[in-house]
């Protein structure tokens, strides 16, 4: 497989699970997660979806745990939208970049006031 075929998959993905999340789910415990990244495997077999989800760490599981249970029917409506031989597995996992970059921004704005 050519990189750019992998890149094109990767980016239809990220697109089409988000827009799918967006106007086709309608679990509540969801909520509304933003899909933050997507690595598919190199034999296009596998796609780890990254979403952030805002909220208490109960939430975050449980809203998580509802898009593990949701995969199947996720990924079949993304055999619906894209033109491959065969549509990725589904592996979501909560990215917490944000709450970090969070983190250290505050610590950084710490560390200027006490330099002061």
């Amino acid at each position: 497989m050519s990189w750019n075929r992998t890149e094109r998959l990767t980016e239809n993905v990220r697109k089409e699970i988000s827009e799918i999340i967006e106007y086709e789910l309608v679990d509540e415990r969801i909520g509304e997660p933003k899909v933050t990244e997507v690595k598919v495997g190199a034999d296009l077999r596998n796609a780890t979806i990254y979403v952030d989800i805002d909220g208490s760490a109960e939430q975050i599981k449980e809203s998580l745990n509802a898009l593990r249970r949701a995969a199947g029917f996720i990924r079949h409506q993304l055999s619906l939208r894209i033109q491959t031989k065969r549509v990725p597995e589904l592996f979501f996992q909560y990215d917490d970049s944000r709450k970090k970059a969070a983190r250290i921004e505050q610590l950084l704005g710490e560390e200027t006031e006490q330099s002061l």
